[in-house]
């Protein structure tokens, strides 16, 4: 390994004191997008697959469900769309393979691909997709927990701001503390969260009208709801390595990718499921209440928390996450530091969501732009990171205009040319509430947003590939 070198709380760019940066439980975490060095590295993929499935286990994808039916899918046809939404965990658990080789963060890895300035774009572009997860999932905990208040008698603005501070308070605290906790806390809520949302879906599925649509879905259906059920993993690429950073450097790709993977799909699928079966039986335009109006009386108040939870594992993931990113954009904190930032954003969004717009119409803007606007992006790094078979130079990672990562001016000329490529691609191709591309109509109004991470990911290969080879500490520099 060529990562010799790590940072301390409270300053990234000077070395820690011996034995500062334990990796321990309710223990603030000392590290931040510096290499982990080997003798730090712990635990096994096994770890991988709580992470992901304790994370994934959110109302949202019950809400995604709901929405592939809404478009005109049948029942079947909407699990046919989630299970191949589900089976993208597969390429996003891969690329935490990147953050075992390296030791660091994933939004430090794609430098390789963007180039040492060419990746602040990208950065800022995948803080603000994070912070826009953690806003959707603290909207749908609040909306869950305010039921519960209403039904002890307390309504109105002050037990929906109440609301908001308790599910805001219960993700910070975790993700405060860092890495080992996150873990930590992602399997614990996974084991009581699992029991109870699979109740919820023994006591949906029965009633489901597995018939045919009304109207024979079109196109234009299909590709909406690919969109929708897509956007939930393809939003984690810029994740993985952040979680496997500190897993040994013995770790195998299969392991690993099986691990995490199997987690992602299993959660996702199971409430995708459950919402394109609720969805059958009732207008879920409010998701949360027209899916406890399904079940039995005893069992809402139960179903009311897991949402809440479920929305608290999520968040917690994302927002550890975005303040990795924030040191990537060279904010002079620590990692501990720069999640306030986050907390803060967070908090003003969704009292925004919560209390000036339409939440419904803002998720599905959300989701469709940020196709548009983050696959090809996703398509550019995977790419790379295939090519170089994950092997990267971690010191040159975090250096300057020394760095064999530098390009041109600090630009990748192949990565930038790439994803402008498949930008504009999705952009035009592109049906949502906010935008909807010229292309669309001729193309029979069918959203082939999607597509930008292939056409991304092909620009790359050709163009790319003689300089995304791997590194090797003979190479020269």
């Amino acid at each position: 390994m060529a990562a010799q070198r790590t940072t301390t709380d409270a300053d990234p760019t000077d070395p820690p004191a011996a034995g500062a940066a334990r990796d321990e439980v309710f223990q603030l975490e000392k590290h931040g997008i510096d290499p982990v060095l080997e003798s730090e590295r712990h635990g096994g993929a096994r770890d991988l697959f709580w992470l992901w499935f304790g994370s994934n286990l959110t109302f949202t994808y019950v809400i995604n469900g709901a929405l592939a039916v809404s478009f005109g899918l049948s029942f079947w046809q909407a699990v046919l769309v989630v299970v191949l939404g589900g089976l993208t965990f597969f390429v996003v658990s891969a690329a935490g393979m990147s953050g075992v080789r390296t030791g660091t963060a994933t939004l430090v890895i794609s430098r390789a691909a963007f180039g040492i300035r060419g990746n602040w774009p990208a950065g800022l572009l995948n803080w603000v997709v994070s912070i826009g997860y953690t806003i959707l999932n603290t909207v749908v905990g609040v909306l869950a927990l305010q039921a519960v208040c209403a039904e002890l008698g307390w309504q109105g603005a002050s037990a929906k701001a109440a609301a908001l501070a308790v599910t805001l308070a219960l993700t910070f605290a975790v993700a405060l503390w860092g890495h080992a906790t996150v873990h930590w806390a992602e399997r614990w809520m996974a084991s009581v969260l699992t029991v109870g949302f699979a109740a919820m879906l023994l006591f949906l599925l029965p009633g489901t009208d597995t018939g045919a649509a009304p109207v024979p879905a079109d196109a234009a259906a299909w590709s909406l709801a690919f969109v929708v059920v897509l956007a939930g993993p393809i939003s984690y690429v810029p994740m993985p390595a952040d979680y496997t950073r500190y897993l040994p450097v013995t770790t195998t790709l299969r392991s690993l990718t099986w691990n995490g993977a199997l987690g992602g799909f299993a959660a996702s699928v199971a409430l995708g499921v459950a919402g394109a079966a609720a969805a059958t039986q009732a207008d879920l335009t409010d998701a949360v209440a027209g899916t406890q109006g399904l079940l039995p009386g005893w069992f809402q108040p139960l179903f009311l928390a897991l949402v809440l939870g479920g929305s608290v594992t999520n968040s917690i993931i994302t927002l550890y996450s975005s303040s990795l990113n924030l040191q990537v954009l060279g904010i002079p904190w620590s990692r501990a530091k720069a999640i306030s930032i986050s907390a803060a954003v967070t908090a003003i969004g969704s009292a925004a969501a919560l209390f000036l717009v339409d939440f419904t119409e803002s998720l599905l803007s959300f989701l469709s732009l940020l196709v548009v606007v983050f696959a090809p992006w996703a398509g550019v790094f995977l790419t790379d990171m295939m090519l170089r078979r994950c092997r990267y130079d971690a010191d040159a990672l975090h250096t300057g205009r020394a760095s064999r990562y530098w390009y041109r001016y600090g630009f990748s000329p192949a990565g930038m040319t790439a994803l402008v490529t498949g930008t504009v691609f999705a952009a035009l191709t592109c049906d949502s509430a906010l935008w909807r591309g010229p292309l669309v109509s001729p193309l029979g109004g069918t959203d082939l947003s999607a597509l930008g991470a292939v056409v991304a990911a092909v620009v790359y290969a050709v163009i790319g590939r003689t300089g995304a080879r791997p590194y090797s500490p003979s190479s020269s520099t």
